[in-house]
């Protein structure tokens, strides 16, 4: 569904509240992907989602048309999940960092090469799963919901350089992890002979 934003947020400026339902239609989807992937649970993403539009709503009279209306909203989504989970301790799978600064992406290339792309399919979202609440955001914005890297940095308030140095490291996180996670498959397969 296309709509207008901007008439839309004068409409609901003007005091037609209803009109804001518009809003909510046209974006509910994709703020609760984007929610979801940082919070990991379904019922905590539903309500982030819903924080995300009432804040959004009480915020309207701030969005000023300088960027797209779905980075601003994108980034209330961001920085009200964030919030949520930095209210919580999640316990995920760190590497070495010296793993990664000195991990080589060609061995892995040849590794995958030989996998169909249905298997390739699932370790990558196996390693994509093994990331951080942040790391699997950026890589959600930039690879699955096509945002730019400026657009990116309007909705995460991080330099570009930044978001290109994290974006860098996070793929090099997600070889480690399909390797790691190939060579397990490989060790078990050869237990089975």
């Amino acid at each position: 569904m296309i709509i207008n934003e901007v008439d839309i947020i004068n409409q609901v400026l003007g005091g037609n509240a209803a009109a804001f339902r518009m809003i909510v239609d046209a974006y509910k989807d994709l703020i609760f992907t984007i929610v979801i992937k940082i919070v990991r649970n379904r019922e905590e993403a539903e309500e982030v989602t819903q924080d995300t539009f009432l804040k959004a709503y009480h915020a309207l009279s701030s969005f000023k048309n300088e960027s797209k209306f779905s980075t601003w909203i994108y980034r209330i989504a961001y920085n009200t999940a964030i919030s949520r989970t930095r209210k919580k301790v999640f316990v995920t799978s760190t590497i070495d960092e010296f793993v990664i600064e000195n991990y080589s992406e060609n061995a892995i290339q040849d590794t995958l090469e030989q996998l169909n792309e249905n298997e390739r399919l699932t370790v990558l979202r196996k390693a994509i799963n093994e990331l951080n609440n942040d790391e699997q955001f950026l890589i959600n914005l930039f690879y699955f919901n096509k945002q730019s890297i400026d657009e990116i940095c309007r909705i995460t308030e991080l330099t570009e350089a930044n978001v290109k140095v994290k974006l860098h490291r996070i793929r090099k996180k997600i070889y480690v992890f399909m390797s790691n996670l190939l060579n397990k498959v490989n060790v078990e397969q050869g237990l089975k002979y």
